[in-house]
């Protein structure tokens, strides 16, 4: 797994393909871009695919106190600028769509086209900013192990297969109590994104587990309906992490989409 050097930073990421396109593929929160194993390997036989991890989680050394959407789409972009990736489709699944957003906000014409997985616009109420701060907290105290035990059943349909659950808990265990606390205090303080919405202008495609009690499918129907032409596809069989738990479903969807669109 190569790394770059950014400034101050350090950005480990998978790259696989030789495609004319680029996919940029962002992870959710606890887990790294391993969780995107099954999609690297679909979309690597007609397109060139790069997944980071965020500060502190997979590989990544931890930053600072906070992992903000701002400091991680300056990482990513950067990464793009060190790759001479101009253009790419860019998929966030949960915190990655919430990246994925400040990333278009800063650079939309970076964009040919973006997927929104099981993910939402609006921002933290002040007790969800403040659950993430004592979940923060106690990350640092108990370690990734007690971040496993609360986040792994969460993360899948309600009676999960076992190797999913040993999966999400493998991943979950590859990276720092640092960078979970970093990330959680940043998803806290990210902005609204619902403006953001009527101003995106590339392709874009909504996914969202039928099962995800996380960020449930009538947040997906709110995407949809802001972004123009935006396209719905939900996904039987799976909680908030689609692609691991119904990855046939899941990649025919993302697939379909991005060879739809223009050359």
């Amino acid at each position: 797994m190569p790394i770059a050097d950014i400034g101050a930073s350090r950005v480990h990421y998978q790259k696989s393909g030789n495609g004319k396109e680029s996919v940029v593929l962002l992870h959710a929160f606890p887990l790294h871009a391993g969780m995107w194993s099954r999609q690297i390997t679909a979309l690597s036989r007609t397109h060139q695919v790069i997944a980071p991890d965020y500060r502190g989680l997979g590989k990544s050394p931890p930053g600072p106190a906070a992992s903000t959407m701002e400091l991680l789409a300056t990482d990513v972009l950067s990464l793009l600028d060190h790759l001479s990736v101009r253009r790419a489709a860019f998929v966030g699944l949960s915190m990655g769509g919430y990246l994925a957003f400040e990333i278009y906000r800063r650079s939309p014409g970076v964009f040919r086209a973006l997927a929104l997985c099981d993910t939402r616009a609006g921002p933290d109420s002040p007790e969800g900013a403040a659950n993430r701060e004592k979940f923060a907290q106690t990350a640092i105290e108990k370690g990734l192990g007690w971040v496993a035990d609360e986040m792994t059943p969460k993360l899948l349909r309600p009676q999960p297969d076992a190797a999913a659950v040993k999966e999400v808990r493998s991943l979950i265990g590859q990276g720092t109590p640092a960078g979970v606390a970093a990330a959680q205090r940043g998803m806290a303080r990210r902005p609204d994104s619902t403006p953001t919405l009527a101003q995106i202008a590339c392709p874009a495609l909504v996914v969202v587990g039928a099962e995800d009690a996380l960020i449930p499918p009538p947040e997906a129907e709110k995407l949809a309906a802001g972004i123009k032409g935006a396209k719905l596809a939900t996904i039987p069989g799976a909680g908030h992490l689609p692609n691991i738990e119904s990855p046939t479903a899941f990649d025919a969807a993302l697939l379909g989409f991005l060879e739809a669109l223009p050359g």
